[in-house]
């Protein structure tokens, strides 16, 4: 779905007439948005009152070029005060308007998929700002009391002696990152990220879902990592994992799990932390012995260089695990999981008491961030998808089927 974005600009408030438009675009070639604008001069300011649909890109050029054709072409002649579109389309009371916004692709691209399917990862570069790493982390520091460490025995992911157990402390894990109020507003960005959703949707399907309550991973410099483990085929027993796996069917591709890891400090080459073993997600055997704990075989397995803002997307299907801390700076990782629609791994989902996701979850999350926390059940029932706007359609099933297992079940849904 594509938009035609307008922005109509008053260059003074004293007077109004004074017009110049800044920019006029269509953002995909399929579908653009028309203006139907409404003009209220007499308040002193441009509104623009409402959008309406065109079904192809000529009748919304014809539409807004007419409608700029009232209005004289003027240059500003003082600085512009700008502010961000909101969802609603709705406009502050301001001096100049101008629209702030960053063009995602609408799909998964050719490039990102050859790569996924052959590593079982990929690399998506500058999905936060610097400001929103800077706003991430700032959250965590006034946080850190609240890290627990993984230092008792039972605990601990590697084993001792061996590559990935480091040397110093043990991992430190954060939770509670959707809880937090407005502190959240940039792990929330994460569930429906509009950089992201083309790769989740590519790889989950349309309706994917949040499997796992996301945390913080921390390692001090000499802090433990994590052996390998995963693998559509089990690294370690070898034996078939459809929780995990990965497939690929005619050109769509399907990850029972989907790992994300979002890169809150710099990952550089021999720092350690996040490793992969490239490919693992279309092996049909269990590791050698020993290579599980990076005794061996180290040069197949990758510790891919990232810098923060960056995200990590891996296939669970794909063997993973994370090399001890080196570098002096503490490492900081966000992880989330998410799933294709009908697919469950974890149970978070249910609640302490079957109640569902923590309801602090749920503050301040839009329409499409919410749709991410629905529990698995099928596309079709009903289920809130993200359309490639951003906004959320649901296909509703037939009304009287519903009406029918109402009567029959007690519940609309069978």
């Amino acid at each position: 779905r594509s938009f035609l974005r307008l922005s109509l600009l008053s260059k003074r408030r004293q007077d109004p007439k004074e017009l110049h438009w800044r920019r006029l675009y269509p953002a995909n070639p399929m579908r653009c948005l028309a203006s139907a604008m409404l003009l209220s001069l007499g308040s002193q300011r441009l509104t623009v009152a409402a959008f309406a649909r065109a079904n192809n890109r000529l009748i919304a050029m014809r539409i807004a070029k007419r409608a700029l054709t009232a209005f004289e072409y003027r240059a500003p002649s003082a600085p512009p005060q700008t502010t961000r579109f909101q969802s609603t389309l709705s406009i502050q009371d301001m001096t100049e308007l101008t629209e702030q916004t960053t063009e995602y692709p609408l799909e998964m691209t050719e490039d990102e998929r050859y790569l996924f399917d052959l590593n079982g990862y990929v690399i998506i570069r500058g999905v936060l700002t610097p400001e929103e790493v800077k706003e991430a982390n700032d959250v965590i520091d006034r946080r850190q009391s609240l890290m627990i460490e993984r230092s008792e025995a039972a605990l601990r992911n590697a084993v001792k002696g061996t590559a990935f157990y480091g040397s110093g402390p043990g991992r430190k894990d954060l939770g509670g990152v959707l809880e937090w109020g407005e502190e959240s507003k940039v792990f929330k960005s994460i569930l429906a990220h509009p950089r992201l959703r083309p790769l989740f949707n590519g790889i989950l399907g349309k309706g994917y879902r949040m499997d796992h309550l996301p945390f913080v991973i921390a390692q001090d410099k000499g802090g433990e990592g994590f052996q390998l483990h995963g693998g559509t085929v089990d690294c370690t027993s070898g034996e078939y994992n459809p929780y995990l796996a990965y497939t690929c069917h005619q050109g769509q591709i399907r990850s029972s799990l989907l790992g994300v890891n979002v890169m809150l400090t710099d990952h550089n080459a021999g720092d350690g932390g996040f490793c992969v073993v490239p490919g693992s997600h279309k092996s049909n055997f269990k590791m050698p012995d020993g290579m599980v704990d990076g005794e061996k075989y180290q040069e197949f397995i990758r510790q891919p260089t990232t810098k923060a803002g960056d995200i990590v997307l891996f296939s669970e299907g794909t063997v993973h695990g994370a090399m001890a801390w080196t570098s002096d700076q503490q490492r900081r990782v966000c992880l989330y999981r998410f799933s294709p629609s009908t697919n469950v791994y974890g149970r978070s989902y249910f609640g302490n008491e079957g109640g569902g996701w923590p309801k602090a979850m749920y503050e301040d999350l839009t329409d499409a961030q919410r749709a991410v926390l629905e529990p698995p059940y099928a596309n079709r029932l009903d289920r809130p998808i993200i359309q490639e706007d951003g906004s959320v359609e649901i296909s509703s099933r037939n009304a009287r089927k519903k009406q029918h297992d109402q009567e029959l079940f007690g519940t609309k849904y069978f």
